[in-house]
């Protein structure tokens, strides 16, 4: 059982920067995948990044790559999110996830647990 909290989110002007956390309760948290997801107001949830459960690769939308960097450090059970020159279309309700597996995926069905959400909000 892995439990989650997400923190960081805000709100932020166009060209800003944000960094979310996610802290994770469990001993077990090194042996789990974390990617994060996001969902804006009427759409679905989609994938933003991941991560391996060892830190050594990660993987990220086309839409952030270059903008957001995934990381984790299994010795304070986070993962964190570093979002810099944000977009208007980068407002939404942010997720981190778990999967009790070693490697990642970009479908939200392929991760067993989930924190509450934090709220990204971008302004002009």
């Amino acid at each position: 059982q892995v439990q989650l909290v997400e923190s960081g989110g805000g709100l932020v002007q166009v060209g800003g920067s944000l960094k979310l956390s996610c802290a994770a309760s469990g001993r077990t948290f090194s042996r789990y995948a974390m990617g994060w997801f996001r969902q804006a107001p009427g759409k679905e949830r989609s994938f933003v990044a991941a991560i391996t459960w060892t830190g050594s690769t990660t993987y990220s939308a086309d839409s952030v790559t270059g903008r957001f960097t995934i990381s984790r450090d299994n010795a304070k059970t986070t993962v964190y999110l570093q979002m810099n020159s944000l977009k208007l279309e980068d407002t939404a309700v942010y997720y981190c996830a778990a999967r009790a597996f070693s490697g990642t995926s970009d479908r939200p069905i392929d991760y067993d647990y989930w924190g509450p959400g934090t709220q990204v909000t971008v302004s002009s």
